[in-house]
């Protein structure tokens, strides 16, 4: 009874704690660049971020493991008072470009650790102000993190030939066009292995 009563009591501590965390809590700049896009750095994110959790009593820590299906990496956001959460993300190797197998494991779990990271504390990102230089993507409107996150389980069950295709074409899940996103699940849940 008394651990119960622990228990409920460190749950109530980080749920203040992360109510009064989030409002201090900033969108974070996309800094970081690819052929696709712009996304917000992992060294970005923490930078930001950590001295705010401190502050809070929060810490992160994370879980990689490899399974057959892919990279799982796992956010555990933990409070001082003993509570925590934690979330998943389920990746297949990141195999653009020239990586070779230690690059691309490396490449998806930054990549995991990023969207994980987010998705625990609610953070969202902004693009850069740059005097309408990319005025030609506004009005893309992209896919949810929900929707981003069912591309990328469908994506880790598909053939090797079926990801390079897909990661040549949109770079990743979360840059896929919500005008794509009903067609390329049906066409990805064709091809994944069940």
């Amino acid at each position: 009874m008394q651990e119960r009563v622990m228990d409920r009591q460190a749950m109530m501590a980080y749920s203040a704690a992360m109510a009064a965390m989030q409002t201090e809590l900033p969108s974070i700049e996309e800094r970081g660049q690819t052929n696709n896009g712009c996304y917000a750095t992992l060294e970005d994110i923490v930078d930001t971020v950590r001295p705010i959790m401190q502050k809070h009593g929060f810490a992160v820590s994370f879980r990689i493991q490899t399974q057959e299906r892919g990279i799982e990496v796992t956010g555990v956001l933990m409070h001082k008072d003993g509570h925590r959460e934690e979330t998943s993300m389920l990746l297949p190797a990141d195999i653009s470009g020239n990586k070779n197998a230690v690059q691309a494991f490396g490449s998806s779990t930054s990549y995991g650790k990023r969207y994980v990271l987010c998705a625990l504390l609610n953070i969202t990102t902004r693009g850069q102000d740059d005097n309408g230089k990319t005025s030609t993507k506004v009005g893309i409107k992209l896919v949810t993190p929900f929707q981003a996150g069912q591309i990328q389980r469908l994506i880790s069950q598909c053939p090797a030939t079926t990801q390079e295709w897909f990661s040549g074409k949109y770079g990743s899940a979360v840059q896929v066009p919500q005008t794509d996103f009903d067609k390329l699940r049906a066409s990805l849940s064709k091809r994944a292995v069940k």
